[in-house]
């Protein structure tokens, strides 16, 4: 097994780096989290276990792994970008789950981050950690952490029914060429928004244009789902006023991954016109449940979802630390 990284939290603990590991080692673990994320959330992991697997191999994925008894019981996974890290993921084996096991995986990928002088934020959205309103954290001193729910809606028995749209829009299935007024449209829906205090991509257009870019290249939100993707379109100015972004996360299971209106035309309609749209394409195409992640404290948000039918399952945290 490998060297130890840092001091054993308890006598036959040990947390070692991920680099000196091999997909292999780590199969049990992911077999597991592959299982708890389906049973759990109805979301098939195994593109995203794929890619650890991949860069596992590559000796090339940044973190940790908690070893216990010579068993690996969980393991955490950090990127880099630019001035900002990002926890990638964070498992603990359902059996011996703890906070205390969680916050040395945590404790494990934070120290390198913040020892590196060009790293200046950490963000993380942790599904499948405890979802304890309070708990001790790690460097908590720079911490503001964020309460999200995961919510899901029943497509078989959805009524989604058409709202009153008091803005003249056209709607348009998704185009590669929306990118980029796309980007521009996050960046303006998110001005002083909550959710940009979470995840700074959506405070510029040039955050939002890498954001749109990982949505659809990569598969942590799901598969990019074009046919259920729309944008909204101004009839006067012709400009983009919203878009609903959705993915596939299992066989028969779709995830708005975002959904957004610029501020002049909240509160007319639109969103909810683009959720039912991008809900009643997922439906056709053989989907059974829908699911989204929204901030607590999004009320106006959190009420619209409620009234189509969605429902919270699952509190989890989102933390930013910053300032170190």
């Amino acid at each position: 097994m490998a060297a130890r990284l840092h001091p054993a939290p308890a006598p036959n603990q040990e947390v070692v780096d991920l680099q000196r590991l091999s997909s292999r080692d780590l199969e049990p673990l992911l077999s597991e989290e592959i299982a708890t994320w389906r049973a759990e959330l109805e979301w098939d992991f195994e593109k995203s276990a794929e890619l650890v697997r991949r860069f596992m191999d590559l000796r090339a994925l940044n973190g940790s792994a908690l070893v216990e008894d010579g068993a690996i019981k969980g393991y955490a996974y950090y990127v880099l970008e630019e001035s900002k890290g990002l926890i990638g993921d964070l498992f603990v084996r359902r059996d011996v789950r703890t906070v205390e096991r969680e916050n040395a995986l945590l404790a494990s990928v934070l120290e390198p981050m913040m020892a590196n002088p060009q790293i200046v934020r950490v963000e993380s959205q942790l599904m499948m950690i405890e979802p304890a309103l309070v708990r001790d954290t790690p460097q908590s001193e720079w911490l503001r952490r964020f309460e999200r729910n995961f919510m899901r809606l029943d497509l078989r028995q959805a009524a989604l029914q058409e709202g009153r749209v008091r803005q003249p829009i056209r709607l348009g299935k998704w185009s590669d060429s929306f990118q980029e007024p796309a980007a521009h449209l996050i960046a303006a829906a998110y001005a002083g928004h909550i959710d940009g205090q979470i995840n700074d991509q959506y405070r510029t257009t040039a955050g939002a244009r890498r954001f749109l870019y990982n949505i659809v290249q990569y598969p942590g939100c799901g598969a990019f789902y074009r046919p259920a993707t729309y944008a909204a379109f101004d009839i006067a100015s012709g400009r983009m006023c919203g878009v609903s972004l959705t993915s596939i996360v299992a066989a028969d299971c779709g995830h708005i991954t975002q959904i957004c209106v610029i501020p002049q035309v909240r509160g007319k309609g639109v969103g909810h016109e683009l959720l039912r749209q991008s809900l009643v394409a997922l439906r056709d195409a053989g989907c059974r449940s829908a699911s989204l992640t929204v901030t607590a404290a999004n009320l106006e948000a959190v009420t619209l979802y409620e009234r189509v039918g969605f429902e919270t399952i699952r509190h989890f945290p989102a933390y930013v630390w910053e300032g170190f």
